[in-house]
């Protein structure tokens, strides 16, 4: 029997697996059998805490298809939660994910959710196109009137299958903007579906928004369907974005142990 920990940042929901101190190995067929919301757990996503020698912990995270993942922003609060609730108890972390070493903060603690900041890498605009935005994760960003009522599957399906990303694949976001706040949707690769929420998702649109508002807004206040979450960065020009802080929710949900 296999320990298991379900928690959600935003609506965006992980099954997390403790291997601080026991290495667990699970073949891709069987995350994606866990992450089943039918027959499994269900979840967007399973993640391990690894040990690590230079930094807090280890981050590994994958998708519900049993791939390996890239950066998950949403993933990365939770795990700090995590961590914390394993008996590691500090406010402050840094960690190792597939993208390089992030750090993180507890800001405020309640009963079975924290509010966390969580540092995420540089961005950087290449030759102006905020068309397509890599904060960890490969981003597409779409601007519209209107998506409450947009059916983000459909059309992030296709855009997701299209020539040009049907190999690597790529997140499709669409946002509606009002100033610095935004209202984001998202279709994630990995998941093939719409999630609640997608942090490294919402990294990309914020950053977007402020180069096609001349750099007037850092901060933002985002909407998606899993709740709020913020998006600040400093940056000189309309290419180079620093000190990158996402912050939001991350809460517990419940923990069980399955025979695989």
């Amino acid at each position: 029997m296999i320990p298991f920990y379900k928690y959600h940042g935003a609506g965006n929901d992980f099954i997390l697996l403790n291997c601080l101190e026991k290495p667990i190995h699970l073949s891709n067929i069987q995350i994606e059998q866990l992450c089943d919301r039918h027959k499994g757990i269900g979840a967007d996503g399973l993640m391990y805490l690894l040990p690590s020698e230079k930094y807090d912990f280890e981050m590994k995270y994958f998708n519900s298809d049993g791939g390996e993942g890239t950066m998950c922003g949403n993933g990365g609060r939770c795990i700090i939660s995590f961590a914390f609730d394993m008996g590691f108890k500090k406010d402050s972390y840094s960690f190792l994910a597939i993208d390089g070493s992030h750090k993180g903060r507890i800001l405020k603690k309640y009963h079975q959710e924290k509010i966390i900041e969580l540092q995420m890498n540089n961005v950087k605009i290449e030759k102006g196109d905020i068309k397509l935005i890599d904060t960890g994760s490969p981003h597409y960003l779409n601007f519209v009137d209107e998506v409450e009522s947009l059916d983000v599957f459909a059309e992030g399906k296709a855009i997701r299958n299209s020539a040009s990303f049907i190999k690597e694949g790529v997140n499709v976001n669409f946002i509606k903007e009002d100033g610095n706040n935004l209202f984001v949707r998202t279709y994630e690769r990995g998941v093939e579906d719409e999630t609640l929420a997608c942090g490294t998702g919402v990294t990309a649109a914020a950053i977007a928004s402020s180069i096609r508002q001349g750099l007037q807004f850092k901060k933002f206040d985002i909407q998606t369907l899993g709740g709020e979450l913020k998006v600040s960065f400093d940056s000189l020009d309309s290419r180079n974005f620093t000190n990158v802080m996402l912050t939001g929710p991350a809460a517990f949900v419940f923990k069980g142990s399955i025979n695989i």
